[in-house]
């Protein structure tokens, strides 16, 4: 029996490297990167909304600033934030790393905004600092017009740009001991208020090895996320826009993904 279950993943991993695309109809786009390469694609430069896959660039730009034990007030504008969000309550003040936390773990919008108006003054500058990051990283197929993920006709990436993105990232540990935990507490500079944050990434604590990053949803951007793992040694990135069957497609793909780490020479 150990011999047939060996025999078929051979031959799905045969398969797999044999053919540039094995999961074609997993999403509009798609992107899996073992290590150092890039072993299966799926229109990997098309334009496509990223959701709150955005929030990648938002945090990026706050590690790269680095004052994430400075205090920061959430404004008016963060509290009228729509979509996933924290309640966050205007006039509070969080550590800049508690907001990072809820922005990544929670996709909190109000956070998100928040977080922008910290560092920028207004979401604006903000979103012009973000396209500025974005061409000097040479993501070429991606234009931000908001911080958090809204759908908007200018606002769009790619796979390859979020993998591109990815790879910054993951030069920070400290963001995969956020987006690695199931649930996190921030609580307000004075004490006197504590959120409760569940990770919206459902292969947390359920996937061997899933650390990250970040999941997003709106109704034009569909069902996306970029997975990291790591197993014995390799790691697997994993970037799916408008996935149909997300977590389970992932786990499918990911597990194939370290199958061929295993095999190959």
């Amino acid at each position: 029996m150990k011999y047939l279950v060996g025999l078929l993943l051979w031959c799905q991993i045969m398969a797999a490297q044999g053919q540039p695309d094995p999961f074609p109809q997993a999403a509009k786009a798609y992107l899996v990167k073992v290590d150092e390469a890039f072993i299966w694609e799926h229109r990997p430069h098309d334009h496509l909304p990223p959701a709150s896959l955005t929030k990648l660039m938002t945090a990026l730009l706050i590690l790269e600033q680095g004052q994430l034990q400075e205090a920061a007030t959430i404004s008016l504008a963060s509290t009228r934030e729509t979509g996933s969000r924290s309640l966050l309550k205007a006039g509070e003040r969080f550590r800049v790393q508690d907001l990072l936390t809820a922005t990544m773990i929670a996709s909190s919008n109000d956070a998100c905004h928040a977080l922008a108006d910290h560092l920028s003054g207004n979401e604006t500058g903000f979103v012009a600092r973000m396209n500025r990051r974005a061409k000097e990283l040479g993501m070429r197929d991606t234009h931000f017009t908001n911080a958090c993920g809204h759908d908007a006709a200018q606002h769009y990436s790619s796979a390859h740009d979020l993998a591109r993105l990815t790879h910054e990232l993951l030069k920070y540990p400290s963001l995969i001991e956020i987006t690695s935990q199931k649930n996190l507490q921030i609580t307000t500079l004075d004490g006197k208020k504590r959120y409760t944050l569940g990770n919206k990434n459902a292969l947390i604590g359920r996937y061997d090895g899933a650390l990250g990053l970040k999941t997003g949803y709106t109704p034009k951007a569909g069902k996306c996320l970029v997975a990291f793992a790591k197993r014995s040694g390799h790691e697997v990135l994993l970037v799916m826009l408008h996935g149909k069957n997300r977590w389970w497609d992932a786990v499918d793909i990911l597990d194939l993904a370290f199958d061929h780490s295993r095999a190959a020479p």
